[in-house]
């Protein structure tokens, strides 16, 4: 996984004690996967007690052949929530600027 925060710019990628990732699925191993992003988002946000919960945009780059399913675009959007983030919105496409983030989830 790679993440970035637009904020401070810090990016970063984070590889899962084992893979999350089965023949058929980008995410077959759901508790894995949402660990891993639990503590990428902890690295790329800086430590601290209280901590504003993050708003998040998921970008899925493989396994996207034909588009993302329903299914899918909800475990993308149940692992980011289940990372801690307060608000999550699912991206298919071309990478986004920093300012195409923010318009998507309604920040300044």
């Amino acid at each position: 996984m790679r993440l970035r925060s637009i904020d401070s710019g810090t990016e970063l990628e984070v590889t899962p004690p084992s893979p999350f990732t089965t023949a058929r699925l980008l995410v077959g191993e759901f508790n894995v996967a949402e660990q891993t992003l639990k503590n990428g988002i902890r690295q790329v946000m800086g430590g601290g007690w209280f901590r504003p919960s993050p708003r998040v945009v998921m970008h899925q780059v493989e396994m996207t052949e034909g588009g993302l399913s329903q299914v899918e675009t909800k475990i993308l959007q149940e692992l980011a929530i289940g990372a801690g983030a307060m608000k999550v919105e699912v991206w298919t496409g071309a990478d986004l600027s920093d300012g195409e983030v923010k318009a998507k989830l309604g920040a300044k």
